[in-house]
């Protein structure tokens, strides 16, 4: 069977948004953006990826019999196509960019090209803003071995000693870049309507100096850190899980090195010194250009030219739910779905809001996996609390990288009287789920929030994720008894029957579907199945899709991220074709549909086709019973199958090959999808 490796998958897609920052179509300050989101990715694959990888290096080699691959050899061939990524980064952002900058106004100085006035703007900045953030340190080997805070921008000088008996001697120093505490990029005093800057690492070269008076400074390079990021909890099963966790976020911030980033123009002899400083091999190191820590330009400035950014899209309203009534007897009504970021999150947290002032509501039940800093989801919480409602929380803290944040939100909850609950030992609760309860004439009755994403206000508004409020008995009865399993711990008696849940039936569902299609297509029927998901690696899944392949099932699959099965071979996957969409939102909704004689099978879920999905994880695929919610994934699956303008081909080899059809007419899904659904509630105004 032929399988992509799950790193070099991964790479492709994080080069797919590479090409958004080169693509011309798109407007320029959105071009920064994207090379923002590459970086931003690339710090994470480093801490977690390549951090795995070198923990297998540790391991004595009988220790690595279930690994895959060689280690040492996984990480050459990241770094080789991590290089060539990052100096096409550098071409783009230099040879690209910032001359489009500078038609626009836009001019990024350096210190060379600072006028009198600007000169004396950046050393006022400095001593009045810098300094007290500046330390420098003189690098003695052997001697003097400072610690190189996570991801922290650093300066490595290379200078001289200009008097004394060692007049003429190689000295070599080190100052944080405070970018943690400062804009990484400075306006300047400018005329003639034209927009200049500089960036915090030029100020700091600028001012150098003033720090070393009785040195010459020869030249400055810009280096950073970045460390493990994973906590080696080993999903514990005995002792205090959560003490543990809280324990292991302070160690992260020291643990070892992932990869140096330096600037390649860096004389060998100076990184060698620097190597040996900071006890670095061959292997930590990554060449760069003049600057790092290049997520910084999500904070590029506009300066007001919105000509230069996406269009707005304003969030769509949901005719249904404007009618006046309370959010819970619309549902009553109908099922109501939404897409976000097309539609306003508004309504998610109203659900949330009206949950908590409502006098017949007894019960809120929600998991968290990521919330928003400041989140109005939970005030709703703490403020049903205070209304006499019983409040159960699910906090995931294993969510990596918010675990800080989890915890934080977890002991406000509690303090506020709300019930939560945290981690398991051995699994991560993905799902996203919440249930009100209230008191109706005829008792007790649930109303559910099933979603693909995040209760995060945040992310849904750059995240493309489905959300559905039902109170439909056949989901409801099936939430409470999830809820009722990450409260106690013990298996529920009964079976899932309409839901998907992770642990309990999703992986044998899946499966269950799959071979049905294969019965079809064998019978001589129609057999087919789309899915749309972030990744595929789990490798039974692969496997059964291959099997549907070879039995002449089409399978159509829109994947955004990292996809190891291989499309389109013949004897293998030739009736399978995949492709991923990159756009100015982020591909987050998952969706399996499976034909089945036309009795349709949909669903929306929480999990991507990963081994940790199907089999160390809470997951749910939800059922879509409402026909016309079904015929609008429908139609949303059908866009996205013709966008010829942001799909890209996988296929194994190029995967970052345009899909182009004969059509005429430029599908962009993204843009056509909110089109369909702003005529949509247009039609709904009309008929009401």
């Amino acid at each position: 069977m032929n399988y992509v490796h799950r790193d070099q998958s991964w790479l492709t897609f994080n080069y797919r948004v590479l090409q958004e920052a080169k693509d011309p179509t798109v407007p320029l300050l959105e071009r920064l953006k994207f090379l923002a989101i590459y970086s931003n990715n690339l710090d994470e694959y480093f801490r977690v990826r390549v951090a795995y990888h070198r923990s297998l290096i540790r391991l004595k080699k009988k220790d690595r019999r279930m690994v895959e691959s060689d280690p040492q050899d996984t990480l050459r061939r990241i770094h080789k196509t991590v290089n060539k990524q990052q100096e096409e980064f550098s071409r783009i952002f230099e040879d690209e960019i910032v001359p489009e900058l500078k038609q626009h106004g836009i001019h990024i100085l350096r210190r060379m090209d600072l006028n009198d006035k600007q000169r004396a703007f950046v050393e006022d900045y400095f001593q009045n803003n810098m300094l007290p953030y500046v330390q420098p340190m003189l690098l003695i080997k052997k001697k003097i071995l400072p610690f190189l805070n996570n991801a922290a921008l650093y300066m490595a000088i290379d200078m001289e000693e200009s008097e004394g008996n060692d007049k003429g001697k190689t000295r070599y120093a080190l100052l944080q870049i405070p970018s943690n505490h400062l804009p990484r990029f400075v306006k300047l005093p400018s005329g003639n309507g034209q927009h200049e800057l500089i960036i915090l690492d030029d100020i700091v070269r600028h001012s150098i100096s003033f720090l070393f008076p009785g040195f010459k400074i020869r030249d400055t390079y810009s280096i950073k850190l970045t460390r493990d990021a994973e906590l080696y909890i080993d999903d514990e099963y005995s002792g205090n899980l959560l003490k543990k966790i809280k324990e292991s976020i302070h160690k992260r911030n020291v643990g070892p090195a992932t990869r140096f980033v330096y600037d390649r123009a860096m004389p060998q002899k100076f990184l060698n010194f620097l190597m040996g400083v900071f006890s670095l091999d061959e292997d930590d190191l990554l060449p760069e250009g003049r600057y790092h820590n290049n997520f910084d330009f999500f904070s590029f400035p506009d300066f007001g030219l919105k000509q230069l950014k996406y269009i707005p899209l304003p969030a769509l309203p949901k005719t249904s739910l404007d009618n006046g009534l309370f959010i819970f007897e619309n549902i009553d009504e109908q099922d109501q779905m939404f897409l976000y970021p097309y539609h306003s999150y508004d309504y998610t947290v109203r659900f949330f809001e009206e949950a908590a002032r409502d006098p017949d509501v007894t019960h809120i039940k929600i998991t968290q996996y990521r919330v928003a800093s400041k989140s109005r989801i939970m005030d709703a919480l703490i403020a049903a609390v205070k209304a006499g409602k019983q409040v159960t929380a699910f906090v995931e803290v294993k969510a990596r990288f918010d675990e800080a944040a989890n915890l934080e939100w977890g002991e406000k909850l509690e303090k506020a009287g709300v019930r939560v609950l945290y981690s398991f030992p051995g699994l991560k609760v993905h799902c996203k789920l919440a249930m009100v309860t209230r008191l109706t004439e005829n008792g007790h009755k649930n109303y559910c929030y099933l979603s693909t994403g995040n209760f995060h206000e945040g992310t849904a508004k750059v995240y493309s994720d489905h959300g559905l409020m039902t109170s439909d008995e056949r989901l409801t009865r099936e939430v409470s008894r999830i809820f009722s399993f990450l409260e106690t711990v013990k298996p529920p008696t009964q079976h899932f029957e309409h839901l998907m849940v992770g642990q309990f039936n999703l992986r044998a569902t899946i499966t269950k579907f799959i071979d049905k299609e294969i019965s079809n297509a064998k019978a001589g029927k129609k057999a087919r199945i789309v899915l749309k998901i972030n990744s595929i690696e789990d490798r039974k899944v692969i496997e059964k899709l291959y099997e549907a392949s070879e039995a002449g099932v089409k399978v159509q699959i829109i994947c955004r991220g990292l996809c190891c099965l291989v499309p389109g071979v013949k004897g293998q996957s030739k009736n399978i074709s995949v492709v991923s969409i990159v756009d100015r939102f982020l591909e987050h909704t998952r969706i399996y549909y499976f034909y089945n004689n036309k009795n349709e099978h949909i669903y929306l879920s929480s999990a991507d086709l990963m081994t940790r999905n199907l089999s160390y994880r809470i997951e749910t695929a939800f059922p879509i019973y409402h026909e016309p919610l079904r015929q609008e994934i429908k139609d949303f699956l059908r866009i996205q199958l013709l966008d010829n303008t942001k799909a890209r081909i996988i296929d194994g080899k190029k995967n970052d090959t345009y899909y182009t059809d004969k059509s005429d007419l430029n599908m962009r899904s993204q843009i056509e999808m909110y089109y369909y659904l702003k005529r949509k509630e247009e039609k709904e105004v009309v008929s009401e």
